[in-house]
């Protein structure tokens, strides 16, 4: 499609009038309304006739001559779940675990427990080295530690702790 005088005398007339870009390109059939607008920037037609509902300005809304009421809000947030007091349960009795049942990593086996005990950069580090239960790498005791039943595993505990 080119500009022919004729459409842009009519895109001139019908800009100056008023009318959309969607509306002109309507009119003029064959263009969109990105190309009215492109023309409309080149051939410099700014001016357009304003709509009488646009030449007044709009009244604005009276507003209340009170000043607003700020509520507080509770401050806790985020799940309130965690924010209950759970009674802690108290920490599993401590094990003293004898000298001749503890193992290195080089001495550990299948059948004994390889619950690591202390800090593995000090010389005092072991492991537990007791008898394994029910083909697990922990005893007994390590075990209920390591496996906690479904129903404990939701709630937020302090860790289980053998030191």
């Amino acid at each position: 499609m080119s500009w022919t005088d004729e459409r842009v005398a009519l895109l001139s007339k019908l800009w100056a009038d008023g009318l959309s870009a969607s509306q002109i390109a309507a009119e003029l059939g064959g263009i969109t309304r990105n190309a009215v607008i492109g023309k409309v920037h080149r051939l410099g037609l700014s001016g357009r006739a304003k709509s009488p509902s646009s030449s007044s300005p709009r009244p604005r809304k009276a507003r209340s001559g009170g000043h607003m009421l700020r509520v507080s809000r509770p401050a806790m947030r985020g799940n309130t779940a965690l924010a209950y007091d759970y009674q802690e349960e108290p920490e599993p009795e401590l094990i003293e675990i004898p000298l001749e049942q503890r193992k290195t990593l080089l001495q550990l086996t299948e059948k004994t427990c390889h619950w690591p005990i202390g800090d593995p950069g000090s010389p005092e580090f072991f492991f537990c080295g007791g008898e394994n239960a029910n083909d697990q790498p922990y005893c007994a005791f390590h075990a209920r530690g390591a496996y906690p039943p479904p129903s404990d595993r939701r709630r937020d505990k302090r860790p289980f702790r053998n030191t």
